[in-house]
């Protein structure tokens, strides 16, 4: 299935200007969350396929500024999502250490933070 990228650019008066060079496309939306639909049309007549046919990707052209800040918030995420996996690796390390050394599952809970519940699933793996 082809896939056609379209660009969308936000003006100054707030309308995304979508342009989709392979084709020769240009079209314009007020939602970047519609710019597929607003731009399928057109990339279907000027590619001569139906909708359907082709698949739109839409790649947002932001300002330098507000792109770095993007790429900041996505990095930290990531880098969060993986502290989060590794905390949960050690609370589970430490659940299983503390059941080989006799604590019961209400200490463990009680050292965790959790029900004894939560502690046993841990303890568990």
């Amino acid at each position: 299935m082809n896939v056609y990228t379209v660009t969308a650019e936000r003006g100054p008066s707030g309308v995304w200007v979508l342009e989709c060079d392979e084709l020769g496309v240009a079209s314009q939306t007020r939602r970047l969350d519609r710019a597929a639909d607003e731009v399928a049309e057109a990339i279907a007549f000027q590619s001569g396929r139906k909708p359907g046919e082709f698949e739109i990707e839409i790649l947002p052209v932001l300002p330098a500024e507000v792109e770095m800040l993007r790429q900041r918030a996505d990095d930290l995420g990531v880098k969060a999502k993986a502290a989060s996996e590794e905390a949960a690796a050690a609370r589970s390390a430490l659940a299983r250490k503390m059941k080989d050394e006799g604590f019961t599952l209400r200490e463990m809970g009680q050292v965790l933070g959790v029900s004894y519940q939560r502690a046993s699933e841990l303890a568990a793996g």
